[in-house]
């Protein structure tokens, strides 16, 4: 039986782990050690998406049937070595007028908040100090629609965005829906970002009323497809690239293929999440499906 609490060198950094053995997936049997071990297996195509940018957690102390909270400020004892940036968050609940958010840009940082049962990891869409660099489209299906709507309303939007030589790439959200993110580039501010998402999802929506919504109002979404143009505002944040989700199974985000996408869409496979262990597959045999959102994209039309 491994012992509660001992300390590891990660890339020169001492860290102390602590109840390895802790059930965070009951239903799955799922501990705090596989968890610390998905993460760290999964770093390599995680940590450039995560870097630069603040990192909102939701933690689950005590698993994911347990109370959660999120957090954006640092917590308590956190290491010296951790990268910190100071950022201005108006309007924040508890009034504050900075906070001191963990930049995640290293395999032990990573380890660190996986020890710490930071399960999820959301990024906003732009870097510390930098414009946007990423438009995101977020599927939320109103049941009974589920992911298999999603997948086809994300063909209808790939093919939309391309008319303006935007490219999509598609992942899962690990819970009940999907994203497409898009790598931008410009001087362009969240609001312009926004503002074109959200024309681009009313289109869509005129087109195909019966099953496209652009309304945020939760009573006309019941078996539509909501796009969620407001991610891009720059108070909001997605959740990262293979990221843990809090579900019943460790689902995470996933990327797609596109045929993937278009397959799922019309039936030829089966619409579902993926677990770390099948995400750790599909890496082994696609590599990064988002390396592209790491370079700059075109800026958006005016």
């Amino acid at each position: 039986m491994a012992p509660e609490r001992f300390v590891v060198a990660i890339d020169g950094r001492d860290l102390e782990l602590s109840n390895l053995d802790k059930v965070l997936y009951p239903a799955a049997g799922f501990t705090k050690g596989e968890v610390i071990d998905y993460y760290t297996r999964i770093a390599p195509v995680m940590l450039p998406h995560l870097a630069g940018r603040a990192v909102t957690r939701i933690r689950f102390p005590n698993g994911v049937d347990g109370i959660h909270f999120f957090e954006k400020n640092k917590p308590g004892g956190t290491p010296s070595w951790v990268r910190l940036a100071t950022l201005p968050v108006p309007g924040s609940t508890k009034s504050r007028e900075t906070i001191d958010f963990v930049v995640v840009d290293d395999l032990a940082t990573l380890v660190w908040l996986a020890n710490l049962a930071a399960l999820e990891l959301h990024t906003p869409q732009w870097k510390i100090d930098a414009d946007p660099d990423l438009l995101v489209v977020d599927l939320d299906p109103g049941a009974p629609a589920g992911l298999r709507e999603c997948c086809a309303v994300a063909v209808l939007m790939r093919d939309r965005l391309e008319a303006d030589g935007i490219a999509a790439y598609p992942k899962t959200s690990g819970k009940k829906g999907m994203q497409l993110c898009c790598p931008i580039s410009g001087s362009q501010d969240s609001e312009l970002v926004s503002a074109y998402a959200k024309k681009v999802a009313e289109e869509l929506a005129a087109k195909v009323p019966s099953g496209i919504t652009a309304k945020m109002a939760k009573a006309v979404r019941p078996g539509k497809i909501f796009i969620d143009w407001s991610q891009n505002a720059a108070a909001k944040t997605t959740v990262t690239p293979y990221s843990l989700r809090a579900q019943e199974q460790p689902t995470a985000s996933t990327p797609l293929t596109w045929d993937e996408v278009e397959a799922i869409g019309t039936g030829v496979e089966e619409a579902r999440q993926f677990t770390a262990a099948e995400v750790l597959e599909r890496v082994e045999r696609h590599g990064d499906l988002l390396a592209d959102l790491l370079s700059p994209g075109p800026a958006l039309p005016v």
